[in-house]
This record gives structure tokens, sequence and C-alpha cells, in this order.
């Protein structure tokens, strides 16, 4: 019982003191005790100040605890109860300016489409957006767009919907796993309730709520760009087929790799089609998410087990073992080179690939 009401010993002692001695006066206490006059002076005043001491015609009488403690607890509960009215005013006055916030912002001026065309409107409109969803919020992250910064604005905006209970998708890049932030971030998302999953390559940042509003970048390539807020059956439909379909063959976060040792994994695969498409080496690493020595590395693992001696042999080899196999719709026809990028020796055969899928 002392403790929460902060008696020490001498404070204890002081109030034993009053108890065997009816009619002491402060003057009794102070030369009673063996103990320093300004610390038992100090004991006194806590004492009178929890209503176990009062004064009577100059003497101290001691109070009944039960009723001294009852005053004690009447006098926390009412600053307990003004505190939270504190918090009550506090949160009216937050609401009422999140109103004002919402009505100030700027509404839509075509139909079915708005840009926003800042890094602070787009983060402004993902708040908004977060803050209106009712059932479910799925985004595709690609490296450029897990910068520390960004992890930082969407991690409270994820908090608040899981714990609203609404469902929380992200898909990130495979070479997420070589990112501390974005890894961090991933599965500290799953530790909430959401679920995470990687892919070899995605095609562009995408976030969609309650699968009726969308957030695409203007330009894909340069993410500082700003964003496009989309809405209407058709545009949505599309972007959720997307995410639906890149669902189906994402790897859920940290789960362990299947399949035979000597087997490619999903990112190389994901490699040698890109390879196959004519792409450099600079292009192909843009799109797993990964450094260009990873991806040089990658591709002499590649070679090294597929017994190449060159990125023709090698792509020949990985079809002869079934690792890749013509598409559908594959011609006789090498792939054009990009014009954004140009044909370099770091390309995997074009001419003999043409076409390619991973199966």
């Amino acid at each position: 019982m002392s403790q929460p009401l902060g008696l020490d010993e001498l404070t204890y002692a002081v109030y034993r003191f009053a108890l065997g001695r009816p009619g002491c006066t402060s003057e009794d206490v102070l030369g009673g005790l063996d103990a320093p006059r300004d610390a038992v002076q100090r004991s006194m005043d806590r004492l009178l100040d929890l209503s176990l001491l009062r004064t009577l015609s100059g003497t101290l009488v001691p109070a009944k605890p039960s009723l001294a403690l009852r005053t004690v607890l009447q006098q926390r509960q009412a600053e307990i109860m003004r505190r939270q009215q504190e918090f009550a005013d506090i949160k009216e006055a937050a609401d009422r300016l999140a109103e004002e916030y919402e009505v100030a912002q700027p509404s839509a001026s075509h139909s079915g489409w708005e840009r926003l065309e800042s890094q602070a409107a787009v983060l402004a409109r993902m708040e908004r957006l977060a803050a209106r969803a009712t059932a479910d919020c799925m985004s595709l992250l690609p490296a450029e767009t897990v910068g520390e910064e960004s992890l930082l604005a969407r991690r409270p905006l994820d908090q608040h919907m899981l714990e609203r209970g609404l469902s929380v998708w992200n898909i990130h890049l495979e070479s997420v796993y070589n990112d501390r932030a974005a890894l961090g971030y991933a599965r500290r998302l799953v530790r909430d309730g959401g679920r995470v999953g990687t892919v070899p390559t995605l095609p562009m940042w995408l976030v969609v709520y309650d699968r009726a509003t969308a957030l695409v970048p203007i330009d894909p390539r340069n993410p500082g760009a700003g964003a496009v807020q989309v809405s209407g059956a058709g545009f949505l439909a599309g972007l959720v087929a997307l995410f639906e379909r890149l669902c189906e063959t994402m790897r859920p976060l940290d789960s362990l790799h299947g399949g035979a040792q000597d087997q490619p994994t999903s990112m190389e695969k994901e490699l040698l089609r890109l390879m196959g498409q004519g792409l450099t080496d600079e292009a192909v690493r843009k799109k797993l998410g990964v450094g260009l020595r990873t991806a040089r590395r990658m591709i002499a693992d590649l070679m090294e087990r597929l017994d190449a001696r060159s990125r023709f042999e090698a792509g020949a080899n990985a079809v002869d073992r079934g690792w890749l196999q013509p598409c559908a719709c594959g011609s006789d026809r090498a792939l054009p080179a990009r014009q954004d990028e140009p044909s370099s020796e770091g390309t995997l055969a074009p001419g003999i690939l043409r076409a390619v899928s991973p199966l």
C-alpha cells in the first residue's frame, strides 16, 4: 500500500509516532524522531497532503486510513476524468480538421481520372484513399518505389487499414531480399496481418483501393513524375486482373524454394526470358530490380550450369533442357532491338530463341 502512495520508512514512522502520542504537535514530531528535521517536515507534509494527518487546534490528529484513501481515490478519479475529457476534446478538434482537409481537397476535373503531379500530392491522395477504404488495398511495389522515405510514409497507412480489418496485399520484386529497409517493411506487414509475396519482375507501380480506385504512375520509368488516379469499371477490371494474375504466380515472403537443386529459380527463368527477348544486361537488371554486377553474376552462373561457352549456346541449352519453351505466338523473325537500349554482346541469342517463355 505504501509504495503507490509514496510513503517511505520515515513517513510511515511519522504516522506511527502521531498514532502513539495523541495530541502531539508538529514540534513534538520534529524533536521525537532520530532524523534530520527537514526530512521529518517533508514526511509530515506528505501525510497532510494525503489527509492521513490533519491539524486540529495546533495538534496532529491521524486520520482513519480507509477514509483518507477514499479521498485520495476520488481525487485521482477526478484527475483521470479530466484527462479523458481533454483527450475527447483533442479528438473532436482533430476530426474537425480532418473534415476541413477533405473539403479542401480538389475534386477530379476529368471523368474517371485525375493527374497528381508531385510526390506530395500522391502521398496526400494515398492518405485520403486509405482512410476511406472499406475492404482491401492491393499494391505492386517495384524496387524504385520502395525507398526508405516512401516506406516510412506507407507504414502508418498500412497499419491503420489493418487495424480497421481491411485486407492489405503487397507484391514486391524477389530482389527485395537484397534491400534491408524494404525487407523489414515487408516482414513487419506480414507480422501485422498483411499478405506479402514476391515475383521476378513487375510491370509498374500500382495501388488499388477497394477494387474501385487505383493510382498508376504518370511515367513508369520515373516514379517522381507523379501518378494518375483512375476509377471506373473498365479501368479497374484490367488492373485488378493484372494483380490477381501476379498473385497466382507470386511466392509468399520468406517461403522456401522448392524443386530440384539444379533447376532454375523463378527469377532465373525470368532472366533467361528477358535475355531471350534481346534485352541488354542493363535492361535485364532494371526489370529484375538488381544491380548490374548481380545480374551479370547470375548470367555467369547460369552459363556455367548450362555448360555453355557463349550466350548463344546457353540459350540453345536452356531450350534443350526444358527451362525455356517457344511461345505459341513465336515467329521466325528475330526481335528488333529496343530503341531506348542499344544492342550489345550482353544478350541471349535473340535470333535463335526469338520469343520464349519459362516453363
